[in-house]
């Protein structure tokens, strides 16, 4: 899954989110704001027996835009896209 989606449109139902990050030394910031969607969503670092029953590319998070934040060094603002499907009522 790629979860660094920059031509990606957000859409009316989709919960947008900002995260401001700094990443680890030599992490590209794209790599960062990638690991914020999918570990914010649909995204582990272990396997999960439930993988293949569930379609992980229509529920996942997708970090579509990034920005420096200005005036600090290595950090930055990743805009992330979720679908409102992701989450549950109440």
């Amino acid at each position: 899954l790629t979860y660094y989606t920059p031509e990606y449109e957000t859409k009316d139902t989709d919960i947008l989110a900002a995260f401001r990050v700094t990443p680890q030394p030599g992490v590209p910031p794209e790599e960062a704001g990638a690991a914020v969607a999918a570990e914010s969503s649909t995204g582990t670092w272990t396997t999960v027996w439930t993988d293949g029953l569930t379609s992980l590319d229509r529920y996942k998070g997708r970090c579509y835009h990034i920005e420096p934040v200005l005036g600090e060094k290595d950090q930055y603002i990743c805009y992330v896209a979720y679908p409102l499907d992701l989450f549950e009522e109440g």
